[in-house]
């Protein structure tokens, strides 16, 4: 029990110290900042006393551009270090290096880029081998374009400072502008190690290992880019058209659907991404996607590319699937139409196929045997899946092969139209030539026909 009074008396003296000590600690604090103020009211009272008799005095100027500087006030220091840009060479207080150098930081800040150019330029003038000046003034020429230029004073800016992550990525850009990727990817790579979060570098590097048949790495990189808010959309066009290349569709189409997902895309990166998912559609023969692709483009900007003609053209191959498949599909599908066309061209007849060759995948011929109730003969077929105009060549090549065969009449059919040439070389000979509006008809009910000429079960 005796204890407990003394436990109470050294709690309540480490209560009143520890009171003490924070107070003591405030009080010091304020004084700190209350000499701050007063010093920062002092330079302002004595400079603005300075300038009120002369307006152009050189020691006012300075103490105010100093204070407004590492005060980051650059709009007030911007206006000050002009003032003494001006009268640099004039008075002997005035450092013109240094003067020159914060004018140009400041106009920099403020976003007055030619200003700031002139600023550094005329510091660099004065003293050639400061980092500051020729890391700022190297950028600055990397936005004007001049890359050249750029690379020279940012590898001497590197050379002050070679792990300044800044001055690896412009260098990196810089090289990747004037087409030097693999020198640009070492630089671009060391600033990615230093700042990772830089994406925009990160997707230069993508394109630099495209260019130097990296495809792979450029891959990979546009992959893990396209979640990205910003950077997205175009690693999304980018790798999409590269496994167009490859002739991945599929893949093309997963990255062009995820890059329109996104929200917020440039116009011309929006359009570009639907035209090129549409042509991955078509190669897929996933003609209904595609054309709503292709009509969403066309109510943006009814003259991009061919965006009006690719309309016209599969909007009737999608309302008809045989037209599809003459056009587009596998030869052994289109073989297959071909067979169907032919077992059921003549009505009330007995038909043989005794032959089939194809071409390139651009026709087919089916010879075949046709007895029907009037005459019987040996027919020669030969479909040609090239749109546009047929010319003279194509059916004189076919003749010869009616006349090798001994077949006694000759069927020609397109898709296309027959010039004029072609028409002129047939008139005397047993070839019929059937264009697109005829085959058309035929294809929209050659499953119909096939369908009543299969026996009935019994």
């Amino acid at each position: 029990m005796s204890m407990i009074p003394i436990l109470a008396a050294v709690i309540f003296l480490t209560v009143i110290v520890i009171i003490m000590i924070t107070f003591l600690g405030r009080s010091k604090g304020g004084g700190r900042g209350g000499k701050r103020a007063k010093g920062r009211d002092a330079i302002l009272k004595n400079a603005n006393k300075r300038l009120s008799q002369n307006p152009r005095d050189p020691e006012g100027l300075l103490a105010l551009g100093d204070l407004y500087y590492q005060e980051e006030a650059w709009d007030k220091a911007y206006t000050n270090y002009l003032a003494l840009v001006e009268m640099a060479g004039s008075s002997p207080t005035i450092n013109e290096f240094e003067v020159n150098l914060r004018y140009a930081t400041a106009a920099m800040k403020l976003g007055f880029t030619n200003e700031a150019y002139k600023g550094f330029s005329t510091a660099r003038s004065l003293k050639s081998d400061n980092f500051e000046v020729n890391y700022n003034l190297g950028n600055l020429e990397f936005q004007r374009k001049n890359y050249e230029r750029a690379i020279q004073l940012l590898q001497q800016a590197r050379t002050q400072d070679p792990e300044h992550a800044p001055t690896l990525r412009c260098l990196g850009h810089s090289l990747f502008k004037i087409k030097k990727y693999k020198e640009a990817m070492s630089f671009i790579r060391k600033a990615i190690d230093i700042a990772p979060e830089d994406k925009e570098s990160l997707y230069t590097l993508a394109e630099c290992y495209f260019e130097v048949n990296q495809t792979e790495q450029a891959l990979r990189i546009f992959g893990h880019l396209r979640p990205d808010p910003v950077m997205g959309p175009n690693a999304c066009l980018f790798s999409g058209t590269i496994n167009m290349n490859q002739h991945q569709y599929e893949k093309a189409i997963q990255d062009f659907e995820i890059g329109l997902r996104h929200q917020n895309i440039k116009p011309d990166i929006l359009i570009e991404l639907k035209y090129r998912a549409a042509t991955a559609y078509l190669k897929q023969q996933e003609i209904g996607k595609a054309l709503g692709h292709l009509k969403d483009i066309q109510a943006e900007n009814p003259a991009y590319r061919d965006v009006s003609v690719l309309i016209g053209k599969y909007q009737e191959l999608n309302a008809n699937q045989n037209l599809q498949i003459f056009l587009m599909a596998p030869s052994a599908d289109f073989v297959a139409l071909c067979r169907k066309i032919v077992m059921t061209y003549y009505t009330r007849a007995k038909i043989k196929i005794t032959n089939i060759s194809v071409n390139k995948n651009e026709w087919a011929d089916i010879l075949a045997e046709v007895d029907t109730p009037k005459w019987s003969d040996v027919v020669m077929f030969r479909f040609i899946r090239t749109q546009g105009s047929i010319g003279e060549l194509i059916v004189r090549d076919f003749h010869s092969h009616l006349k090798e065969v001994k077949a006694g009449k000759g069927i020609c059919m397109a898709v296309g139209t027959f010039s004029d040439e072609a028409k002129r070389y047939t008139e005397a000979r047993l070839i019929d030539l059937i264009e697109k509006e005829k085959l058309s008809a035929i294809l929209n009910t050659v499953d119909a026909r096939s369908a009543r000429a299969l026996p009935t079960k019994k």
